[in-house]
């Protein structure tokens, strides 16, 4: 079975449930035609993720994820790097609850992992219609969930 870590570094790991989360990210990929490998989350907070900024991309700046994909053909695998502090503020941005906003986040690097892109012209609500059906998918999981 393909590997799902969930890590930090110099931050306390947010409230997940793991075995929800590989169910919706296996759903999400299946969706695409792709099966999942090995996935790596590191959380961390803006300093860190601005260094792995720089130091990898060249990009001087905070962002709220940062995904470094190892898929080969039909199967999705990567580290996906996660400022909870960008996170938190993007939150409080769009008036977003934190918690939705973080699976918001980790959905989006696995649609990146799926080739979903968002710096185009027309490829950012391309994205975002794909994150909020992975969002309801996430939301109708946790429903069959609670039913049982």
């Amino acid at each position: 079975m393909a590997e799902l870590a969930f890590l930090t570094d110099g931050v306390e790991m947010p409230r997940l449930d793991e075995a929800l989360m590989r169910k919706w990210i296996e759903a999400v990929a299946r969706g695409f035609e792709k099966s999942v490998g090995d996935l790596s989350y590191i959380f961390c907070n803006d300093e860190k993720i601005l260094e792995v900024n720089r130091q990898f991309l060249n990009h001087d700046y905070f962002t709220d994820i940062i995904t470094f994909d190892y898929s080969r053909r039909h199967r999705i695998s990567g580290d996906m790097f996660i400022s909870l502090d960008t996170v938190a503020s993007n939150a409080e941005m769009v008036g977003a609850a934190y918690e939705m906003e973080l699976y918001r986040v980790i959905i989006h690097g696995i649609l990146h992992l799926c080739g979903v892109n968002d710096k185009g012209v027309g490829e950012r609500e391309i994205m975002e219609r794909h994150e909020n059906e992975s969002l309801q998918l996430l939301s109708n999981l946790i429903s069959q969930n609670n039913e049982i």
